[in-house]
């Protein structure tokens, strides 16, 4: 279940501030789309003066009126629609060009941000959650990017100039009409706020929608084993229906925020009518100047009906912002100090200074409490007891997944809180029970342990896993293709690949987290004798429930809620008659 914290909606203005930086990389490309805009937005300002010349020639002058003077009037709208063309092409071609490279630049900082967070973000965010905010969220941020600024500027203009040539006209008409501008700013920003707070809403309901679709994707064949498709259905239409009703929310408000400015519209048109009328009959007005004022009235509506319709993609890239920066604002629990240093030539010495350990969501609980050890380099250790009694917690502390509560561990005499993560990482090698394998070749998932290594190295690495002579018997080798998480290999072919990348590696400490549990005997017998190999002059810890897989360590710990209550060889604890020797016997 995804950790729900109730955030206090950000600050419109702090959200933009957030966003101006991203368009500092394509400012020239901004300041031409703009320029773009304001020619186009002078081209439809101009065309009302030329119908007000015409009509005031034809009512007042109709002999001067000639065809020269038409077809230069023309002329000079033919350019002007020319000069809008090319305009508008530029504003729609690059300025969308724009909002997708910025769109990218805030896809990739996301992503890069997402590596730096801990284990247990993870464990309290939903991965479709995450997939919605990379996605459909940047998505919305494209055409927020580059529409925002531009129907910013293109209204803020128009009005300006209207109000600056209309007021030329007739000051008491212009005032009037310009008079009903804040009713419709009063509830744009009523709609407004609750729009945004609709649209945030919806696209976390989407994120659960794709969360739920990839749980019951990814664990098909347990939905299948189990005739789980009527529940996994259920549930899903459950998902999809309170998708809908955040929808209906949002259409509501959008009704109503278009229905208000329709009527604003329509008193625009009524003042001007009424009151120009009235005007005209006083003699304050020509019928050319009226005509011109319902033109811009007309215009003025245009530019509101944009932002209209632009008010919907707006809240949506508000709210797409929003969440980018709530990811981006969280901080990550493990961290590199400013002066940390690169870990060299490791040898494999590794202490427990008084460890304790508790998970953030459990301060009243240590998971390990004021746990002491000191292992010689080429040491094997096995770390055996009950479930829940903090084994694999343990291990992963070593490569720093979670920092110790209490207490200090030393590689070599060093504290790893003052070592750099990559290099402290890059010297542990880790085989899990849970191979995860991406999406590629053999190949590339080899690879991973080391991205330079050549083919003679893989091969030396997958020989010594045991893996080479099965993956040369695949149609394409080296090259075969794995399926998503490695879906058309067996469990122990995954599990010699994943050695076969920690052999590329080639780390000098080693950690086995039950890597054998899930195997029937014969695949155990294998990988068994992989890791044994893999295993030879490192340093190792290994976790097991089997516990024939672990009587040649050189030293077993029993690890309980207690701490480690027993220490010693396979014998000596034998002969202990303690927990380790109750276990052997239950399951040997």
């Amino acid at each position: 279940m995804e950790a729900e914290v109730k955030m206090k909606p950000m600050r419109m203005g702090y959200l933009i501030k957030r966003f101006l930086p991203y368009y500092k990389k394509y400012v020239g490309v901004l300041i031409l789309d703009l320029i773009c805009a304001s020619l186009s937005t002078a081209c439809d300002l101009i065309f009302p003066m030329i119908i007000r010349y015409i009509t005031d020639m034809g009512i007042n002058n109709i002999g001067a009126l000639t065809v020269g003077i038409i077809l230069k009037v023309a002329a000079l709208y033919l350019i002007l629609r020319i000069i809008d063309a090319a305009a508008n092409f530029y504003m729609s071609n690059q300025g969308h060009v724009m909002g997708a490279k910025m769109e990218t630049d805030m896809r990739r900082d996301l992503f890069d941000h997402l590596q730096t967070l801990s284990y247990s973000y993870y464990a309290n965010h939903k991965v479709g959650q995450l997939m919605s905010r990379m996605t459909g969220d940047l998505n919305d941020v494209t055409e927020f990017a580059h529409h925002c600024p531009e129907e910013i500027f293109i209204c803020g203009l128009k009005i300006i100039v209207s109000f600056s040539i209309l007021s030329t006209v007739n000051i008491p008409l212009t005032v009037i009409i310009f008079a009903t501008f804040p009713i419709v700013i009063g509830f744009t920003k009523f709609f407004n706020v609750r729009m945004r707070r609709a649209f945030k809403e919806q696209r976390k309901q989407v994120g659960e929608v794709n969360a739920q679709v990839e749980d019951s994707l990814l664990g098909i064949r347990v939905v299948k084993s189990f005739s789980g498709e009527e529940q996994e259905a259920k549930k899903f239409r459950a998902g999809n229906e309170k998708f809908l009703q955040t929808k209906r929310v949002s259409f509501f408000y959008m009704a109503g925020f278009f229905t208000s400015t329709r009527v604003f519209g329509g008193i625009m048109y009524l003042a001007v009518v009424v009151f120009g009328s009235i005007f005209m009959v006083r003699k304050s007005i020509t019928p050319a100047d009226l005509t011109a004022y319902l033109l811009y009235v007309n215009t003025l509506l245009v530019s509101v009906r944009t932002i209209i319709q632009f008010t919907e993609q707006f809240q949506r890239g508000m709210t797409g912002i929003e969440r980018f920066i709530e990811v981006m604002d969280t901080e990550p629990e493990i961290t590199e100090k400013e002066n940390a240093k690169e870990l060299t030539d490791v040898c494999g010495d590794i202490e427990f200074k008084n460890v304790s350990f508790h998970y953030n969501d459990e301060e009243d609980r240590d998971v390990l409490c004021n746990i002491s050890l000191n292992i010689k380099a080429g040491t094997s250790v096995a770390v055996v007891g009950p479930s829940g009694g903090g084994k694999t917690t343990m291990c992963n502390l070593i490569p720093r997944f979670y920092d110790v509560t209490d207490g200090e561990i030393l590689i070599d005499g060093k504290n790893i809180a003052d070592t750099t993560l990559k290099s402290l990482r890059g010297a542990i090698g880790m085989v899990e029970q849970d191979v995860y394998l991406f999406s590629g070749t053999i190949l590339e998932n080899i690879l991973y342990g080391k991205h330079d290594a050549d083919m003679d190295e893989v091969i030396e690495a997958a020989k010594r896993a045991g893996a080479h002579e099965f993956i040369m018997s695949m149609p394409n080798g080296y090259d075969t293709y794995v399926g998503e998480r490695g879906v058309k290999l067996s469990g122990g072919q995954k599990q010699r690949i994943s050695i076969a990348r920690v052999f590329l590696k080639n780390p000098p400490i080693l950690i086995l987290d039950e890597a054998t549990s899930a195997l029937d005997n014969e695949s155990e017998r294998l990988i068994q004798k992989s890791l044994e190999e893999l295993a030879k002059g490192r340093t190792v810890f290994t976790i097991a429930h089997r516990l024939t897989t672990i009587k040649n360590a050189d030293i077993i710990l029993v690890l309980t809620e207690d701490g480690i209550v027993e220490r010693g060889t396979h014998k000596e604890l034998l002969e202990q008659n303690g927990i380790y020797a109750g276990f052997y016997k239950l399951y040997s």
